[in-house]
């Protein structure tokens, strides 16, 4: 088994285990809120890490399944799964008119365009009655599960949160690892030889965006469910921002790296908030430091580590170990 392997089995299981003693030592508002800007920032990563998409317009997906999952609820009085999948849904086909348009360029082109159509959508929700405006919706019921488990116990809340986390994330890791998954890689490693082999790059760029779009808005959904508020916080640019920091910090291109730096940037909000004005400040320090300290992220940095200590041995008539590019796998298939 590659030590790669071993590693990501190691971390499932130990964090799993964490996961679910959590509750008994931290606040579960705080890891909910923590789960749910992991989720956003994995959906995120599985768009800039592994097809190669700078996006500056996530919030438009998250916040827009917010807002349809809060409204849903509390006016329509759809239950908590069907409010969760309407927003879904919502996001997805954003994502898909999101996509459609912005693949066309690259680079800062790309991202340009994405940010400009999520402030399209940040204006709608502050224009638009539904969305309360300014005030956003409110006192969102979190409802009755499956009709009957009460999500207003805070314990249960939780661990309904986290076991949509692990599906999200069971998704992602599923994806990234098919051959599905070979291809976009393969893609963001050499776009033309991919098209050369008969991949229609656009096509496979647009797949991951309608997904990463989806996943957005199943971790706003539930942040709406979770906090029974949906704001214009959620559709701001600067959340899209925010998404781009937990991935940075945490690893870009890498499983867990989003997890991490979702925790940490959550965790520093929320113990940094007591030092008032100076909180900005000692938050871009602490971004400085991370960034020429940890050029792959905290995890990139701890598997490189791992690396060093236990290289992976070649076989006995192989005198150096080859790990063939994602494009060398799908010309071999």
């Amino acid at each position: 088994m590659a030590l790669s392997s071993r590693w990501e089995r190691t971390a499932t299981t130990v964090l799993l285990v964490l996961a679910l003693a959590a509750p008994l030592a931290l606040y579960p508002v705080f890891l909910m809120e923590a789960l749910c800007f992991a989720l956003f920032a994995c959906a995120f990563n599985l768009l800039i890490g592994y097809v190669g998409l700078l996006s500056f317009g996530h919030a438009a997906f998250f916040g827009s399944a917010a807002y349809i999952t809060a409204h849903t609820v509390k006016i329509w009085g759809l239950p908590p799964e069907l409010g969760i999948l309407a927003g879904v849904v919502v996001a997805a086909f954003f994502g898909t008119v999101f996509g459609w348009l912005a693949i066309r360029r690259q680079g800062i082109y790309f991202a340009m365009i994405t940010l400009a159509l999520a402030q399209m959508v940040y204006f709608v929700a502050l224009q638009v009655p539904f969305t309360g405006g300014e005030d956003g919706i409110q006192a969102v019921p979190r409802g009755h599960l499956f009709g009957f488990i009460d999500l207003d116990d805070t314990l249960t809340m939780y661990y309904f949160v986290l076991a949509v986390f692990l599906i999200g994330f069971a998704a992602i890791v599923r994806t990234i690892n098919s051959p599905f998954g070979q291809v976009i890689k393969a893609i963001r490693e050499n776009e033309p030889r991919a098209i050369s082999l008969g991949y229609h790059a656009d096509h496979y760029k647009l797949v991951v965006f309608i997904l990463s779009a989806g996943l957005s808005g199943l971790a706003g959904s539930l942040k709406s469910l979770v906090f029974q508020l949906a704001s214009l916080t959620d559709v701001e640019w600067t959340m899209s921002g925010w998404v781009v920091l937990m991935t940075l910090v945490g690893g870009l291109g890498t499983v867990f790296g989003p997890v991490v730096g979702a925790f940490f940037l959550v965790a520093m909000q929320h113990y940094l908030a007591q030092l008032g004005s100076w909180v900005t400040v000692v938050q871009g320090m602490i971004f400085v430091f991370c960034v020429l300290l940890f050029r792959g992220g905290i995890v990139g940095l701890i598997a490189s580590y791992g690396t060093r200590c236990g290289p992976e041995r070649s076989p006995p008539n192989s005198p150096v170990p080859v790990r063939p590019s994602g494009s060398e796998r799908i010309s071999d298939a």
